[in-house]
């Protein structure tokens, strides 16, 4: 794998830069019950995780990287909230945020998106952060040890503030359906979108005028191992000629993905629908095509 300074790092870069005080590795694996609470620290972490990376909890409906207040899960957070979050996890102004995962229920907790949505997150508050390609089965795939048990950390000094605007809400999606120079992606499976699927709310389907981009897709395997820039390029083709992209999917998580591929393809206009298909389907007013109902 190419490098991606401000994307990727590999398994063998890490290794590298472990033992580099500026350098925090953050584990924000799923394992979410039915409440959509986040069990990955008890059913995952404490069994092996990467020497020093601190568990961070992104994936619960009200996670670290969520607004706590919000009527929908995984809502877009305050910077105060962020800064909080990042603190206890012992992270300080100018360091390096190494995010990792694993996949421990393939088809159901996919390590590459929660990676993303804390990718996409942090750097639109000005965090320095990049992805571990391969995550954590890559770290172990490669010899490299893990350490068992929880972990405590000193309290870190970082203060964030949103830097770039990293979502997009309902007037802007419809804004960027109506202009030409703009498109929005579905970044759900095909069968999502063609309404197969049970969907995310009482409407299934995707939004009307939204092209199809599923992240899947974009990687070779679980956890985040993307295919090379080159090949993600050519598969994003079509998306890349718009001067403004919006993501979308069920909860605002997997729309990341692509985003992520994007902004490492070089497009800087993009956001993420905040409230995607859990806010979108549930509003009548709002336009959705269901291809399977014929």
């Amino acid at each position: 794998m190419a490098e991606q300074p401000n994307h990727l790092v590999s398994v063998d870069w890490l290794a590298e830069h472990l033992d580099d005080s500026a350098v925090c590795v953050l584990d924000v694996t799923a394992r979410l019950d039915r409440e959509l609470v986040n069990r990955s620290h008890d059913a995952c972490f404490v069994e092996g995780h990467i020497p020093g990376a601190v568990h961070f909890d992104v994936a619960s409906a009200k996670g670290v990287l969520s607004d706590p207040v919000a009527d929908l899960p995984w809502m877009w957070p305050g910077a105060g909230r962020v800064t909080e979050a990042l603190r206890a996890a012992g992270v300080d102004d100018g360091d390096l945020v190494v995010i990792t995962a694993s996949t421990p229920r393939p088809g159901i907790d996919s390590g590459t998106m929660w990676c993303t949505r804390a990718w996409w997150t942090l750097t639109r508050m000005g965090v320095r952060a990049v992805v571990l390609h391969g995550g954590n089965e890559a770290w172990v795939a490669a010899g490299h040890p893990v350490e068992t048990g929880p972990v405590e950390v000193a309290p870190g000094s970082i203060t964030v503030g949103e830097r770039a605007s990293g979502r997009a809400e309902v007037d802007e999606v419809l804004d960027a359906l109506g202009r030409p120079d703009a498109c929005v992606v579905d970044a759900l499976s095909r069968d999502n979108y063609e309404g197969r699927d049970p969907g995310y709310g009482p409407r299934c389907g995707h939004i009307t005028g939204a092209d199809n981009v599923p992240y899947l897709d974009l990687i070779e395997a679980e956890t985040a191992a993307f295919k090379p820039v080159d090949e993600i390029r050519g598969l994003l083709s079509g998306v890349l000629d718009h001067d403004r992209v919006v993501t979308y999917c069920g909860g605002a998580i997997a729309a990341t993905v692509v985003a992520f591929c994007l902004d490492m393809c070089g497009h800087r206009d993009v956001a993420v629908y905040d409230g995607s298909l859990m806010e979108w389907s549930r509003r009548d007013d709002l336009p959705m095509t269901d291809p399977s109902a014929g």
